[in-house]
């Protein structure tokens, strides 16, 4: 059945329906999914409200309806506009971000619709799309009837495990799913409760389903080689510096390794320089700290760093250097793009964990997951990689949840969640320490800890 004619007729009142709330709330949910300034394509785009809102650098929207596309041309001259079918649409350009917003419940065929934008898609290409909650078909269907919904043809009704399954068998893999709007209304104050306070809450009542999804990666097609920086905080480490150097495999392309002393009260800067010296085959850097904390010492060796892939090693080596590899071949494989160290899944040596640190990484590996929507099983592993490139985004966009964080761990996951990475948790051998103490205190660090919980939460759920 053809749908052209009915949506064209739709056209002319489709100005006046996009003034409702509900639009005016996927605006808001969109814009804080996908950074202004992006390659975007919107396919079903409307009228092209939605793309222009988006602010990208370059906006193509593509729909079936040729007066949609006459109104869109008009209403946002500055962007580019196809009248297109979804499913079968030419398209030799490659974007940055493609939208999806209420039409896979519309389309004939979704796993050919996805399946072809696969050619507009490279390997860092994000697909953004939202669908109705099943929950809400009966409503949706009543203010339809009453004239508060703008009328559709008959939908398809896919759940959010449809929607994963049509996404894998078209070659793409979901990052993120998430719900929104529980109140599709912005009725001041009671929109506000609804919708940025309860609606994380009540997760499953929420009117609509967001999934952020990538192309699935080839294992034998996306592995690539990269060159590497290893960091590694020294604090009163001066007993596990040569070991650290000794004990770091070579990875791609090669290693460089940055001690980054930070002041320490025995000799770990005359160790990391006499070390230094001892092995000038290898390629050694030995940084001062100038600033304080970890998350400042990790800052100031990445600025430094000439490696293509970032790698954060702990100078106590429980986390031992000879599993760097594994994190290495998830990240050159595209399996992840954030490589996130778990120390809590296999055996752990006697003392290397505390009881109440056991529960405590438990319970934030628990409240970062609902945080972020993906799994992250150990939010305080020391052991972190990502690419240079995706850590230069995140410290150009630090400003969003700001300077607060001593450890550095949280500034990395909150960074690389905002920028949609796939994180890819990675367990490893936890092992005691060997030399020195720990550097961490439990009970006013546990209570930074709550409180940048209670801070990134407004950042990314309370929105």
């Amino acid at each position: 059945m053809d749908r052209r004619p009915f949506y064209d007729e739709r056209a002319a009142a489709r100005p006046r329906e996009l003034d409702r709330g509900y639009h005016r709330l996927l605006e808001h949910y969109y814009a804080s999914i996908i950074p202004q300034g992006m390659k975007v394509l919107e396919v079903g785009c409307g009228i092209g409200d939605l793309l222009q809102y988006l602010k990208p650098s370059r906006g193509v929207g593509v729909d079936f309806s040729p007066r949609m596309i006459e109104l869109a041309r008009a209403r946002n001259p500055e962007l580019e506009f196809s009248c297109a079918d979804a499913h079968s649409f030419e398209c030799s350009e490659q974007f940055d971000y493609i939208v999806l917003s209420d039409l896979v419940n519309d389309v004939a065929d979704v796993q050919a619709l996805l399946t072809n934008l696969r050619k507009c898609s490279h390997s860092r290409t994000r697909l953004v799309l939202n669908f109705f909650n099943n929950l809400w078909r009966p409503g949706l269907q009543f203010a339809e009837a009453v004239g508060w919904k703008a009328p559709t043809k008959l939908q398809s009704w896919l759940s959010n495990v449809d929607m994963q399954n049509l996404l894998h068998l078209a070659g793409w893999e979901v990052i993120t799913t998430e719900t929104r709007i529980l109140w599709p209304s912005t009725t001041p104050f009671i929109g506000t409760l609804f919708n940025r306070w309860l609606a994380p809450i009540l997760w499953p009542l929420n009117l609509t389903v967001f999934q952020v999804a990538r192309l699935a990666p080839d294992s034998t097609l996306s592995r690539k080689d990269f060159s590497c920086t290893v960091v590694v905080p020294a604090r009163n480490e001066a007993g596990n510096i040569e070991a650290a150097v000794l004990r770091t495999p070579e990875m791609g392309k090669g290693v460089e390794l940055i001690f980054i002393e930070g002041h320490s009260k025995d000799n770990t800067w005359a160790e990391i320089l006499r070390v230094q010296a001892k092995y000038p085959h290898k390629k050694i850097v030995a940084l001062k700290q100038q600033s304080k904390g970890k998350g400042g010492a990790v800052r100031e060796a990445f600025a430094q760093a000439t490696g293509e892939l970032l790698f954060i090693l702990d100078a106590d080596l429980t986390m031992p250097p000879e599993q760097l590899p594994k994190f290495y071949e998830a990240a050159s494989s595209g399996k992840g793009e954030f490589i996130n160290g778990v120390r809590l899944v296999y055996p752990m040596e006697e003392e290397a964990m505390q009881f109440l640190n056991m529960i405590a990484n438990k319970t934030f590996g628990i409240l970062f997951s609902w945080l972020m929507g993906q799994p992250v099983k150990d939010t305080l592993c020391g052991t972190k990689v990502l690419l240079r490139e995706d850590y230069e985004k995140i410290a150009r966009n630090r400003s969003y949840f700001g300077d607060f964080d001593p450890f550095g761990d949280f500034d990395l996951l909150f960074g690389a969640s905002k920028l949609n990475l796939k994180i890819i948790d990675m367990p490893i051998r936890y092992a005691a320490r060997t030399y020195g103490e720990t550097n961490i205190h439990r009970w006013s660090h546990g209570w930074l800890l709550l409180r940048m919980v209670i801070f990134a939460a407004k950042r990314l759920k309370f929105i």
